[in-house]
């Protein structure tokens, strides 16, 4: 028998979250955050129990995760670098920055270091184009990235 992912002490957090909607289903991205929150990730199963909570199709959840970049489905390093790719982050050097992550950790975007403790990912916009190339470390903005600051990163967080 499976474990239930939503608890009954996470359900309660739910319904609390809930109640401030006129429908539930409207509640669906504060959810997954709590979700996430107390769970590290959005499994399938979660994906599956929360749509049958908010009463609708498992396939509306999957979709709403995965084009959120900041869902996860699955486990992220304790330091999960998410590098914006986009035109100003492209064109002042993001690219180079990535390529420096994935030579000094040795991943390619959406892998995890074998210890843990490092994940990259590529992301569309971050919305802080004028302080780029960004990202964001776990949810701590990093701005006007240089090799340096990647290294300082890494160093600090190892």
């Amino acid at each position: 028998m499976q474990v239930s992912i939503l608890t009954k002490e996470l359900l309660q957090q739910i319904d609390k979250i809930t109640s401030h909607y006129e429908q539930k289903q409207a509640a669906l991205l504060p959810v997954l955050h709590l979700v996430q929150e107390k769970e590290g990730l959005i499994s399938p199963e979660a994906e599956k129990e929360v749509a049958e909570y908010l009463g609708i199709p498992v396939v509306h959840v999957h979709e709403v995760i995965s084009f959120y970049h900041l869902f996860r489905q699955k486990p992220k390093g304790k330091c999960h670098f998410a590098v914006c790719q986009t035109t100003s982050c492209a064109l002042l050097g993001a690219e180079e920055i990535i390529e420096h992550i994935k030579e000094r950790l040795g991943i390619q975007p959406g892998e995890t270091t074998p210890d843990g403790k490092f994940s990259l990912s590529v992301v569309e916009c971050l919305g802080a184009c004028e302080i780029a190339p960004m990202m964001q470390c776990n949810k701590e903005y990093q701005v006007s990235l240089t090799k340096e600051k990647i290294d300082e990163l890494i160093k600090t967080n190892t």
